[in-house]
């Protein structure tokens, strides 16, 4: 069965069309040999006309006529005489009739003159029947080449019809996750303005539902700073000199766990402002030097740890965006690398140009991601199936935000060699002119 429209549509419209052409076909052939048997009836009885004024009689194939039609002329006489074929000739009326002669089928004409003789003109009837068949046949050629002919244009109109379909579902296909832009229906055939009608009402529940939820996570997050914050100050004012150790780390531990919440909140709120604010003009902004303060500001975590945490080549380069969402995409990925590699290890920054691109390379000597990750890393909440630390999965995800705003993209590879492991984050933004991001600051 079936189960393209296109494809059930075309074998429809198929099978209509030869059905048309065979009965038509059928038609045409049948009325062109009955032309054809009437044009050579006519034949005979001109041939007729002419021997009946004709001052020569005498029986044989007639001068002037095709050879291959096989037309002759019988001389009967005035009274019945000769062979029995040609008596029975003679008995026949006045006119055209089928008989044998000479031991075969003919079609004959029988013609009497004044003076009383009679003659026939006569013709097999293998070779009417053959002349009529190569006339009607000439006659189908044309509608059978018609049919093929017609199943091409039928394909190419099919096609044609169905490609603002196809558009529109290139068009779904190719839209980021969280585009629920409307469908556009100008030049939309009529008869898909329904469907879209019906994918916009849709795509719109879908976006109200969205922002609903954006602004829900924006308002509790927000709503829940304060009291986390007091909650801090309160756990500050515990501490005491004299406290036991026992409480000291129960103190320790609510201070981490509110240190996680905060951060969790803050970044709910990141993440909440990147869903729901419009997009902004931009400005252009020094990518390398915000690169150099993030590491200036993580190099004290990295001392710590023994983490060689530098640059392998740094250019000046700028881009259009928001300076505080272009610091949060290099913070976020800078203390993901340090915060995975092990102590005693690496993590390499490069910012530069290529082929018209800002580039953001960092390198680590971690674990690295599990492949079968690699594709969700980015999205809210996803950790990986081997978590560690006290993250929220939601840094990769306000930086994905973030370089899609900025019409950018981003790549994780896991990087594999002679006894080295470690992760490489790859940032592409779209560059402008140095001198300009000079004459701004």
């Amino acid at each position: 069965m079936l189960t393209s429209l296109r494809g059930r549509l075309f074998l429809g419209l198929t099978v209509i069309i030869v059905l048309t052409g065979a009965i038509g076909g059928t038609f045409a052939y049948l009325w062109a040999y009955s032309e054809a048997i009437e044009m050579q009836d006519s034949s005979l009885v001109q041939i007729g006309s002419f021997a009946l004024t004709a001052s020569i009689r005498q029986s044989g194939p007639v001068n002037g006529v095709d050879a291959d039609s096989e037309v002759a002329i019988v001389e009967l006489g005035a009274a019945p005489h000769g062979s029995a074929e040609e008596r029975q000739l003679w008995r026949l009326t006045d006119g055209l009739h089928n008989d044998r002669y000479q031991g075969q089928p003919v079609r004959i004409l029988l013609r009497t003159r004044p003076d009383g003789s009679r003659f026939a003109v006569t013709q097999r009837t293998e070779i009417r029947t053959e002349i009529a068949g190569d006339m009607a046949v000439r006659t189908l050629l044309p509608i059978a080449a018609l049919v093929p002919c017609l199943l091409l244009v039928t394909a190419w109109v099919i096609e044609r019809s169905f490609r603002p379909m196809l558009r529109l579902a290139d068009d779904l296909d190719t839209r980021k996750p969280d585009d629920v832009g409307l469908l556009a229906a100008t030049g939309a055939p009529r008869e898909l303005r329904p469907f879209l009608g019906s994918i916009n009402g849709l795509l719109e529940r879908v976006r109200a539902m969205m922002e609903q939820q954006r602004h829900f996570i924006a308002d509790a997050a927000h709503e829940l700073r304060t009291p986390i914050t007091a909650l801090s100050l309160q756990a500050e004012n515990l501490e005491s000199p004299d406290m036991p150790p026992a409480m000291h780390d129960r103190l320790e531990a609510l201070r981490s766990g509110m240190r996680r919440t905060r951060n969790l909140l803050e970044q709910l709120l990141a993440l909440a402002r990147q869903d729901t604010a419009p997009p902004a003009a931009g400005e252009a902004v020094q990518l390398d030097i915000i690169a150099k303060g993030v590491v200036a500001d993580l190099l004290p975590e990295a001392a710590s740890r023994e983490i060689d945490l530098g640059f392998t080549m740094v250019e000046p380069v700028a881009v259009n965006g928001d300076p505080l969402a272009l610091m949060t995409v290099v913070r976020n990925l800078a203390e993901n690398a340090v915060k995975f590699t092990p102590d005693g290890g690496s993590v390499d920054l490069g910012v530069y140009r290529e082929d018209g691109m800002a580039v953001i390379r960092i390198e680590d000597t971690g674990p690295g991601i599990a492949p079968e990750d690699i594709d969700r890393i980015c999205e809210p909440f996803f950790r990986g199936r081997q978590p560690s630390g006290d993250g929220a999965g939601l840094g990769l995800s306000i930086v994905k935000r973030i370089v899609d705003r900025g019409s950018g993209s981003i790549r994780f590879e896991n990087m594999t060699g002679a006894g080295r492991s470690g992760l490489r984050v790859t940032v592409k933004l779209a560059v402008v002119g140095y001198e300009a991001a000079r004459a701004t600051s």
